[in-house]
């Protein structure tokens, strides 16, 4: 029996019939679901980690332990990861690990569209790539082969359409895998596992061995294949890249790569000798093209396709047309019509939800004209007009510490951080610790509203409820942050903008370390709901100060604004903005 699923509905699936039993994430799109759809699985542990470091830690642990694991993590997860990744290559592990690495080409949800193909090689791990969600499924079982045969931790990659696009999987008719053996002791091993420069110095030179026969596994191993068709093209690529050009050249000659590091270097000879024209066809860097030129084989590659943004079987078709590896065809009139429809309509600039805290908080900072050093979230939509109250967005965790090293340059500006309540838990405790240690006056503002809602409201330490679904110590951020040292700290309801205002204008002139709390619950997640404030338009002045607020429910009439009641959750923001009291709220 076949069942439809996502990239990452099927990676899920695959390690629970693989036997993994721990698994750890910190949600990112577009790797959010894997684990929220293996905390589903019977038998299993997977909780959301404060960040991608503790995650591959825990997932680690796990596998020293002789159990098999799972991590997954979004692109730049990885980056936070690093050292972890680093440290696991060198120490190997005991039972299998296998890391989801979600690529964003296109950026679709991301601020910047790294290959981490790259990370394979720099740190000296095999790196595996589906094409679909069947593959999805199978690879990270080959995976965990791959890990307990070479004791090396192994990269899977996918990329957003792969993870968010269905397609058919075979589903097992052997039932769950059999529960694990009863746990013995930990098996102490110091010499393997202590990375200390005396041991460290040992485990390179095996690192470096076992690359060479990973290399030699790559060649042999079924996942990476030569597809007969015509010779006069050869097409190499992989991933969700592969089923793109697949469509374009149906009939050519491929070699698929499902093992992307190290490369089968046999193999890709034996494929170049036996085609005309070889094309590599690879999104982002020119990663297989430069390692396939080194070995002295002629390729077209990024002098055809471009070196940024997500590919399509379309832009394949185009680039491929303009360097005359095909001829022009004409598309079906209905796709054409499709496409120009497409083209046609209005682009839909990403806002706050209507009744969100986040609109009277930067409301309140852009009235303000303070300097704000915004943070990876929801609220990064605070810098687009027209609140336009936010002027730097970094990475997760970065808004404190640059807001302490501008604050350290001397600019005259008063200076403010704001970033979220799982961001704070991520990566922003550290960061928060500097400022009072260094000592710079930043007041810092934590938009708390309860959930990690940007990536579809999953749970962090501060909600008080594990991933499945577990009531367990809530982590208070006002008394975590107490505890660091900070006493100047207040907490404050953003819909309140007037006392926002003023506690906010108290923390600047304060002249020392400071913390707000902007405390309040994500509307699309409590489903908060009052009655809509209604607009007098025989009062109106049509001065569009309520429309500064950037609220969708609020429409421009021709001499008015009126307030669409469907989508106005009444939180009353636009009543305290408006000048002429003309909008008015039952009590």
């Amino acid at each position: 029996m076949k069942k439809l699923m996502t990239g990452n509905e099927a990676f899920a699936y695959g390690a629970y019939l693989s036997g993994v039993r721990v698994g750890a994430a910190y949600p990112g799109t577009p790797s959010t679901e894997i684990m929220d759809n293996f905390s589903r699985y019977p038998g299993v542990f997977a909780e959301w980690s404060p960040n991608e470091k503790v995650a591959l830690d825990v997932a680690i642990g796990s596998a020293y332990a002789g159990t098999r694991a799972l991590a997954c993590m979004k692109h730049v997860g990885l980056n936070v990861a690093a050292d972890s990744l680093f440290y696991a290559v060198y120490t190997g592990l005991k039972g299998g690990l296998v890391i989801v690495c979600a690529d964003d080409p296109g950026m679709h949800s991301s601020q910047n569209e790294q290959d981490n193909r790259n990370y394979a090689r720099f740190a000296k791990l095999p790196m595996l790539e589906p094409s679909d969600s069947e593959e999805a499924k199978q690879y990270v079982g080959i995976a965990l082969e791959m890990s307990e045969m070479f004791d090396t931790p192994v990269l899977v990659r996918t990329v957003t359409r792969l993870s968010h696009s269905s397609t058919p999987v075979e589903m097992s008719d052997e039932g769950p895998p059999q529960p694990p053996e009863e746990p013995s002791f930990y098996e102490r091993n110091p010499q393997k596992f202590v990375m200390v420069p005396a041991n460290a110095r040992h485990r390179h030179p095996v690192i470096e061995e076992k690359i060479l026969k990973l290399g030699k596994y790559s060649d042999q191993t079924p996942i990476n294949r030569i597809e007969p068709g015509d010779d006069n093209i050869g097409i190499i690529a992989a991933g969700a890249t592969y089923q793109y050009a697949r469509e374009v050249f149906p009939n050519a000659t491929f070699l698929k790569l499902g093992m992307v590091y190290p490369l089968p270097d046999e193999l890709i000879r034996e494929f170049a000798s036996r085609v005309k024209t070889v094309v590599i066809i690879e999104e982002l860097d020119p990663f297989f093209e430069e390692h396939i030129r080194l070995m002295g084989i002629e390729v077209k590659g990024k002098d055809v396709f471009p070196l940024i943004g997500e590919f399509s079987p379309a832009l394949i078709r185009k680039c491929c047309v303009d360097a005359g590896l095909i001829e022009a065809s004409v598309a079906p009139e209905a796709a054409a019509a499709s496409s120009a429809a497409a083209a046609a309509l209005p682009i839909r600039p990403p806002i706050l939800c209507p009744g969100c805290g986040h609109r009277g908080l930067f409301t309140v900072l852009r009235e303000a004209g303070v300097l704000v050093l915004g943070d990876i979230g929801c609220y990064t939509l605070g810098y687009a007009p027209p609140l336009s109250a936010m002027h730097t967005t970094g990475c997760m965790g970065a808004s404190i510490g640059v807001a302490h090293g501008i604050a350290k340059a001397g600019v005259k500006d008063q200076i403010v951080s704001v970033l979220g309540d799982s961001t704070f838990f991520h990566s922003g405790i550290h960061p928060l610790i500097n400022v009072l240690y260094n000592e710079s006056d930043v007041t810092t503002i934590i938009t708390d509203n309860s959930v990690t809602a940007m990536t579809g409201h999953q749970q962090h330490p501060g909600t008080g409820i594990t991933l499945q679904g577990k009531t367990t110590k809530k982590t208070d951020i006002e008394t975590l942050v107490r505890s660091i040292g900070y006493d100047k700290l207040d907490v404050v309801d953003p819909y309140d903008m007037d006392k926002l205002a003023d506690v906010l204008q108290d923390h600047l002139k304060s002249g020392k370390p400071s913390v707000i709390i902007a405390k309040r619950a994500c509307v699309l997640h409590t489903k908060e709901r009052k009655t809509p404030p209604v607009i007098d338009t025989e009062e109106c002045t049509n001065c569009g100060t309520c429309l500064d607020l950037g609220c969708s429910p609020l429409v421009q009439e021709e001499d008015y604004v009126t307030i669409d009641p469907i989508n106005c959750n009444g939180c009353g923001l636009c009543v305290q903005v408006c000048p002429a009291e003309a909008i008015k709220q039952e009590a």
